[in-house]
C-alpha cells in the first residue's frame, strides 16, 4: 500500500519522500525520492520528515505471532518517534494506518463503528502495539499537529506480501482448513481504495479541528462477502484446488491455546498453525460501517471488489507462476 500511495502523489504531481528499511530503486524511478532508515532510529525519523508538508506512516510489524517486544519496538517505539520528528520539524499532518484488529476478533462485527471500545485482552501482540500506538496518534491530535488514524481491512491487490501468499500456500500444500461454519462475513480493501483513502484523509485534515481530525475510520470496499466462499473462488481463479477440509470454531481456539503455550514453553521454531487470535479472524463475522468515513473525509470507492479480485487472482498466478486458473 505505501508504493501505491507513493505512485498516486506523484500522480497528481506531488513531491515524494519515502522512508524505509531496504532500498527501492524501482520506487525511486518512478521520481521519488528514497530514504532508507529504521523507524527506531529517533535521527533517521528526523531525518526523514524534516521539510515535508504531510506524513503517511503506514509501516508496522504485521502478523499474529512473535515477541511482544519485537513489535512493540516498531509499532510503538516507531510510531513515538515519527510523532516526535514531526513535532521537531513542524510538520503538521499525520495520516496514521492502524488496523480493524485493534478492537478484536473475539465477537462477531456487524457494519461495526468507528467507536467500538478496544478489547480489555487482546489476543496477540500485533493488535495490541497497534492499539497502544493508534491511541497515541489520536491523542497527538491538537493545535500544532493534525492526526487521523484509518483501519483499512484485509488489504488484497498486487504486490501484498503478508496475506493472501499464506492463504495460497497452504492451499498448494493441502494444508488449508476452513475455520467455524464458513457463514462468517467480511469485507476487503482494494489497494487502490486504501490507498486512495489516505490521500482523502490528507486533503480532507487541514487543521486540528477538521472534522477527522484526532479519530479513527474503518476502511474496506463496502461489499461484505461470506470469507470462505469468496477465498475458495479467488482460489480457483488463482489455479489452487478449494478447501474442502473443515474444523470448528471451538476447536481451532482449544488447538490455537496449546500451540502457543508449547511455542512460548519449549519454545518452537517458526510461528504456531493456529492460534486464538488467527482462529477468531477466521471464523467470526467483521465488517464495518464506510459512513462516517464517507461523510468526514468523502471516502469512495474507485475499484469494485469483482475487479479487485480479479486483478488480486492474476497477480497471485503470476508470483506462484501457475499458468491458468482451475476450470
Amino acid at each position: 500500500m505505501g508504493r501505491r500511495i507513493v505512485e498516486l502523489l506523484l500522480g497528481r504531481g506531488e513531491s515524494v519522500r519515502f522512508m524505509a528499511r531496504g532500498k527501492y530503486p524501482q520506487v525511486v524511478a518512478l521520481g521519488a525520492e528514497g530514504f532508507q532508515g529504521d523507524l527506531r532510529d529517533p535521527d533517521a525519523v528526523r531525518k526523514a520528515v524534516d521539510g515535508v508538508d504531510v506524513v503517511y506512516h503506514v509501516a508496522s510489524l504485521a502478523g499474529y505471532w512473535g515477541h511482544e517486544e519485537t513489535y512493540r519496538g516498531i509499532n510503538v517505539d516507531g510510531t513515538r518517534n515519527v510523532l516526535n520528528a514531526m513535532r521537531q520539524c513542524g510538520v503538521r499532518r499525520l495520516i496514521y494506518t492502524s488496523t480493524p484488529s485493534v478492537v478484536g476478533y473475539e465477537r462477531d462485527v456487524i457494519n461495526g463503528q468507528p467507536g467500538i471500545p478496544y478489547p480489555m485482552r487482546h489476543k496477540s501482540p500485533y493488535p495490541r502495539t497497534k492499539a497502544v500506538a493508534e491511541q497515541m496518534v489520536c491523542d497527538a491530535n491538537g493545535k500544532d499537529l493534525a492526526t487521523v488514524s484509518l483501519r483499512p481491512h484485509l488489504i488484497i491487490g498486487p504486490g501484498d506480501n503478508n496475506l493472501l501468499p499464506r492463504v495460497v500456500e497452504r492451499a498448494l500444500a493441502g494444508t488449508l482448513v476452513m475455520v467455524g461454519d464458513g457463514t462468517n462475513k467480511v469485507d476487503f480493501t482494494y489497494v487502490d481504495n486504501a490507498a486512495w483513502a489516505h490521500l482523502d484523509a490528507a486533503d480532507a485534515l487541514k487543521d486540528e479541528k477538521s472534522p477527522a481530525a484526532g479519530r479513527a475510520y474503518f476502511i474496506s470496499n463496502n461489499e461484505p462477502v461470506l470469507l470462505w466462499d469468496w477465498l475458495n473462488g479467488l482460489l480457483g481463479a488463482v489455479g489452487c484446488p478449494p478447501t474442502r477440509r473443515r474444523i470448528s470454531y471451538r476447536t481451532a481456539r482449544a488447538l490455537g491455546g496449546l500451540m502457543e503455550t508449547a511455542w512460548t514453553l519449549l519454545p518452537l521454531p517458526g510461528e504456531p498453525r493456529v492460534t486464538q487470535f488467527l482462529a477468531s479472524a477466521l471464523a467470526r463475522s467483521h465488517w464495518y460501517d464506510m459512513g462516517p468515513a464517507q461523510r468526514d473525509f468523502h471516502y469512495q470507492v474507485r475499484v469494485p471488489l469483482a475487479e479487485g479480485t480479479r486483478h488480486t487472482a492474476a497477480w497471485l498466478r503470476s508470483h506462484f507462476k501457475i499458468e491458468s486458473p482451475v476450470t
